[in-house]
């Protein structure tokens, strides 16, 4: 024991640890501010080794992707923070002063970041409400973008439309605007073809050309068990009905169910095609809007009469001088 304490005294009294004491007392601030340097670092690598161990249980608690990814990116914050003001303690910034500092910055934040405080409050709704989830197909209606939802944060929502690009929206205005949700519970969707066909025209026969026009689409679901949408209940297959007697034609819906959103220009386009080639080879023909014009042959020669040229009374008074 005597040993352990002389090696001990030996150390401590050594002029390697004398020449550190002297050093460090000497200088305070640089080794105050390398400590803090140490905290930070310590800090950003630890909330990354934090987030990825929470992040599995954080997952299978709550169900949401969107929800998950904003709970680890607070707790990475958090932890940020205290790191920050661990190394503010150590700099020698009392609580005072760290208080007096977060009110500070609080007030500014309010005046000059009030637009991004909007988007915050806007974003919390979203999360709250569950309108959409990352994966799902939505179209902002005001601003006609239809697009994936990639990512859901506090202050805005990322979108890669189906052309490829990546859309920004601020929160605010997600929330402000109807948006239509195609992947909520089923991705079929329904597509309705508005034409007309002549009178003359076999309308049973018109009928049955556009439904099985539509069923021989790929993209359009043919047939199976009825589409439950909310209490209603609607056939699987196509269906065409009458609407309305136009003025040139009777005028027919087409009504099909798309299988993938993202697929309804293309399948609405193959559709419209398939049924022009079926009624190229029947007798069903499509309407347009026509005149048929009838002439009266009293008022035709009337108007002939009248088109006939006159001479002019100043040609006549002529005439009469001579």
């Amino acid at each position: 024991m005597r040993v352990v304490e002389r090696v001990v005294a030996d150390v401590v009294s050594s002029p390697l640890l004398t020449s550190i004491r002297d050093w460090s007392r000497d200088n305070e601030m640089l080794t105050s501010v390398a400590i803090a340097l140490i905290i930070l670092v310590g800090g950003w690598y630890g909330s990354k080794l934090v987030v990825r161990l929470a992040g599995r249980t954080v997952a299978q608690r709550i169900e949401r992707p969107s929800v998950t990814r904003s709970v680890l990116r607070t707790i990475r914050l958090s932890v940020l923070l205290v790191s920050f003001m661990a190394a503010a303690l150590v700099l020698g910034i009392g609580n005072v002063e760290i208080l007096l500092s977060v009110g500070v910055l609080s007030a500014v934040v309010a005046v000059v970041l009030a637009p991004l405080i909007g988007s915050l409050i806007h974003g919390l709704f979203i999360l709250t409400d569950k309108p959409f989830e990352i994966g799902d197909m939505i179209e902002i209606v005001d601003q006609d973008h239809v697009g994936f939802v990639e990512d859901i944060t506090i202050r805005y929502t990322k979108i890669v439309t189906l052309e490829n690009t990546i859309l920004v929206v601020p929160n605010s205005d997600v929330h402000e605007r109807d948006v239509l949700n195609y992947s909520a519970e089923d991705e079929r969707t329904r597509v309705s073809i508005e034409y007309d066909v002549t009178y003359e025209s076999d309308l049973d026969q018109a009928i049955r050309d556009a439904e099985r026009a539509a069923r021989s689409v790929d993209e359009v679901v043919g047939g199976g068990p009825d589409v439950r949408v909310g209490s209603a209940r609607y056939t699987a297959s196509p269906l065409c009905d009458v609407k309305a007697y136009a003025d040139s034609g009777v005028r027919l819906v087409l009504r099909f169910w798309v299988k993938e959103p993202y697929k309804l220009t293309r399948a609405r386009s193959i559709v419209a095609q398939r049924v022009r080639e079926r009624y190229a080879d029947t007798d069903v023909q499509f309407a347009y809007p026509h005149r048929e014009l009838v002439f009266n042959d009293a008022v035709e020669h009337g108007a002939m009469q009248t088109d006939t040229p006159t001479r002019s009374r100043d040609a006549e008074r002529a005439d009469s001088e001579q």
